[in-house]
């Protein structure tokens, strides 16, 4: 497929990308839902979590919330989870931290990963944040671990707020006995679903101004078309609608139509 799609229909940069400025995402009523929800966890120190279908836009919706943290006033650490053993959570966070040891006991990691977390914040007045993203595949012996390292002067210090974002199954995880010392700690829980028509109208027309076009690409048809084919999600939604631009620019069609989205559809699960 080539790039003459944007030419064509004069777009300035490649529509409906995921490398979106913050300022750029569009502020819906559920994104703002989030990060509400994500400043009032922080607050308190506590636990939340974000969760969603693939493509719902979880990972945006932490970016979203975590970027209006001031630089000098906290430090996010970011962690996409594994489907590792706890040890392997452990070494993510000590490398987040940048904590150099040679070590491989759990129990040290820990002690050293919790002695930075505290001079962190008592010391250099850092309020520090953990964000989890993809943390439906942590197992669940790491579940039944995690609470550890939020606890702090005999677990009165709120010093590590976390985020857990992932699939709807980290519910069922966190629904385990094992998991409940964590579960217990959750406040704030957030879940995205697909959007509706309206919502996919506007956030086509959306990423459409970003790209450089004001007018709408899209008929009503295109438009229904994304959103039924994408369940209203916004990841398979931006791959359709810019699959269906490149069809209609080969068939010179200065107006995207729902046969369009169908040829776009063939090229993608």
């Amino acid at each position: 497929m080539n790039n003459n799609y944007r030419s064509f229909f004069g777009l300035k940069k490649q529509p409906f990308g995921s490398d979106i400025r913050l300022n750029d995402i569009l502020k819906t009523a559920e994104l703002i839902d989030v990060k509400d929800r994500f400043d009032y966890v922080i607050r308190l120190g506590a636990i939340g979590l974000i969760t969603g279908e693939v493509g719902s836009g979880k990972s945006t919706a932490i970016r979203y919330a975590a970027e209006h943290l001031h630089p000098s006033e906290y430090k996010s650490l970011y962690m996409t989870a594994s489907s590792g053993a706890i040890m392997e959570f452990y070494r993510q966070l000590v490398h987040e931290l940048d904590i150099h040891i040679k070590s491989n006991s759990k129990a040290m990691m820990l002690r050293l990963i919790k002695k930075e977390i505290s001079a962190l914040v008592c010391e250099k007045k850092v309020k520090v944040v953990l964000l989890v993203d993809e943390a439906s595949l942590l197992r669940l012996e790491v579940f039944a671990e995690l609470h550890t390292t939020c606890q702090f002067e005999k677990d009165s210090k709120p010093y590590l707020p976390i985020i857990l974002a992932g699939q709807n199954n980290l519910i069922d995880k966190l629904s385990y006995r094992s998991s409940q010392p964590l579960a217990s700690r959750i406040v704030a829980r957030s879940h995205l679903q697909g959007t509706d028509l309206a919502g996919m109208e506007d956030y086509l027309k959306h990423h459409l101004s970003i790209a450089g076009v004001k007018q709408n690409l899209f008929d009503q048809t295109a438009i229904t078309a994304i959103q039924q084919g994408s369940g209203g999600l916004f990841r398979k939604a931006n791959h359709l609608a810019r699959g269906a631009l490149i069809a209609a620019a080969a068939q010179q069609c200065t107006v995207v139509n729902a046969e369009h989205v169908r040829l776009a559809s063939t090229e993608i699960f």
